[in-house]
């Protein structure tokens, strides 16, 4: 009982306790994107990272609770890439750089997460 109350107390934040690789891969495009500096457009407004970052992760959490995550590149088309209310894509803009779609960028990010520290399963 005390493991079930604890269990539907704590949220899911994001995959950090997770040991998958798709989980340490979703940390680490979210702790990017906190650190980019980079704007995050999404429904004609633009925010900042770290807005950005708690929006995606309320998207992951309602992922969560309806599938399972199979690929780091799932949760960007299914949670980073477009609002699921309009449909619309989302963008990011970061200093010195062209604004492009947030896919493009997440996808960017993965590539050289990817290149410079593969994420080994355990």
């Amino acid at each position: 009982m005390c493991v079930a109350v604890f269990a539907s107390v704590t949220p899911a934040v994001s995959f950090a306790a997770s040991t998958s690789v798709v989980g340490r891969e979703v940390d680490a495009l979210l702790a990017r994107l906190e650190t980019s500096q980079c704007q995050f457009q999404r429904n004609g407004r633009w925010h900042d990272a770290i807005r950005a970052r708690s929006h995606l992760e309320r998207k992951l959490r309602y992922l969560e609770e309806r599938t399972i995550l199979t690929s780091s590149e799932q949760f960007i088309e299914l949670a980073a890439s477009r609002s699921s209310m309009s449909g619309e894509a989302y963008r990011v803009r970061c200093a010195g750089r062209a604004e492009q779609t947030s896919a493009a960028w997440f996808l960017e990010q993965l590539k050289s997460i990817r290149d410079s520290h593969p994420i080994r399963p355990d």
